[in-house]
């Protein structure tokens, strides 16, 4: 060891990837306002960097090393903590970069505290234990308020194995949450100011603790006292339970009629090639019976493109489903080689140039698409969720996830943070819409 931590107070955590990292870094940031550091947005000096880290693309690990480097060349004294589905997956290559302290995978990753308080090392410390595959409970911490809404973990790891995804060796197989220790959280949160709770795991609809599902579970949350919302993120399709889109479409439930159905690609030969577990039809005939079922449903989809073997015909069903599909938004992929997955085996490889200029039409294919959702609102009176003043706008979002910007003098004085205020939906820009002040809280 080289140098001692204990007299360093400033941390600053960088979260790449899904809403399940988001999750563990806030639990993260408590843990170190807990034991004492002042946590810092990333990029102002700090004595200890934590960057939670995502695998699924290569670009997503170029970016995360881009960081690393950032940050290090800020903070050359700092302590440098890599954690995440990089460092379960990549721990070589990240130990290559001059400045890294710790690299901590998945299973020990809400650990990292312990090795931090050791001081910085001469050499990385490399931490990656095979993940344990029993459900699981989450020691948190945290007094502060927090007044944004909060994504809280329920569920880790996949059993599904899609031919094309890496995240099942990089999170390990399914396992869910014990019910009470996930109930404690939700309530501890919910007491600490968040109005708003996004439920996240890597495959949430496989939830079950107790003898309890998904659908339980968001009944158990939305009983929880001054909690305004209660949302899920992404959910594949064969496992949304029974009643899920009932409770969507009940005003008296808390949970908002958000829907994201990753259907991946268009062609029934791909997926299958995909290990999907559906074909497109049954996918389609429950997409449609969810946007008929629940009004002003927001449903958005995941769709990946460039994956071995796909023809320009697949790729044509996959743009045609696209739009002509009850789709408000889409991710749109392009297909990246990952090493462990039996597609990085397939033949037929498709040239990145064709896999980027696929990916560029169905974005902006989706552009339209959600510009269209938006405009399909203009006129309307609905409740907005906002968040934080960002200079002179108050950022907010409607029940069905329109982003919605408020001028800030509409409301001089008032402060609308964390409040549902009423607007009127008046212009849509870029990827968000105007909206004007009818309602303050």
């Amino acid at each position: 060891m080289v140098s001692n931590l204990a007299t360093r107070r400033r941390a600053s955590i960088h979260t790449l990837g899904c809403r399940l990292n988001q999750a563990e870094s806030l639990l993260l940031r408590d843990r170190l306002e807990a034991e004492g550091y002042e946590v810092v947005p990333f990029g102002e000096p700090a004595d200890l960097g934590i960057i939670n880290t995502c695998t699924v693309t290569r670009l997503a690990e170029a970016k995360a090393r881009q960081v690393i480097r950032g940050f290090i060349r800020r903070n050359p004294r700092a302590f440098t903590a890599v954690i995440g589905c990089y460092s379960q997956m990549g721990a070589r290559e990240l130990a290559g970069i001059p400045g890294v302290d710790l690299i901590v995978g998945n299973q020990d990753k809400l650990a990292v505290l312990d090795h931090v308080r050791l001081g910085k090392l001469e050499r990385p410390l490399i931490l990656r234990d095979r993940i344990d595959r029993s459900d699981f409970s989450i020691s948190f911490v945290g007094e502060k308020p927090c007044n944004q809404r909060a994504n809280l973990k329920i569920q880790d790891g996949c059993d599904f194995m899609c031919s094309f995804c890496i995240i099942p060796m990089a999170r390990g197989r399914a396992r869910s949450r014990e019910w009470e220790n996930l109930l404690a959280e939700a309530r501890s949160l919910v007491e600490r100011g968040v109005r708003e709770l996004v439920l996240t795991g890597v495959n949430l609809g496989t939830y079950a603790s107790g003898g309890k599902n998904l659908a339980d579970l968001v009944d158990a949350i939305d009983a929880i006292p001054g909690l305004r919302r209660v949302r899920i993120s992404s959910i594949e399709p064969t496992t949304v339970p029974d009643g899920l889109l009932d409770r969507m479409a009940d005003p008296a439930h808390r949970l908002q009629p958000f829907l994201h159905l990753p259907l991946q690609s268009g062609s029934d030969r791909i997926l299958a090639a995909m290990r999907r577990k559906y074909c497109l039809d049954e996918y389609m005939d429950y997409a449609r019976a969810a946007v008929a079922r629940v009004p002003g449903l927001h449903l958005g989809t995941d769709l990946l493109t460039g994956f071995p073997g796909e023809t320009e015909e697949d790729f044509g069903a996959t743009y045609r489903v696209l739009r002509e599909g009850p789709f408000a938004s889409a991710h749109c992929f392009t297909y990246s080689e990952r090493e462990g997955t039996p597609a990085v085996r397939m033949a037929d490889t498709i040239p990145k140039s064709e896999r980027n200029r696929r990916g560029a039409l169905l974005r902006r294919l989706a552009a339209d698409k959600k510009h269209a959702f938006h405009r399909a609102h203009l006129g309307r009176e609905m409740g907005v969720l906002c968040e934080n003043r960002d200079g002179e706008l108050w950022p907010s979002y409607t029940s069905n996830y329109i982003r919605v910007v408020v001028p800030a003098a509409a409301a001089p004085g008032r402060d609308l943070a964390n409040r549902i205020a009423t607007v009127r939906l008046e212009r849509v820009c870029a990827d968000f819409t105007e909206g004007t002040l009818i309602t303050p809280p």
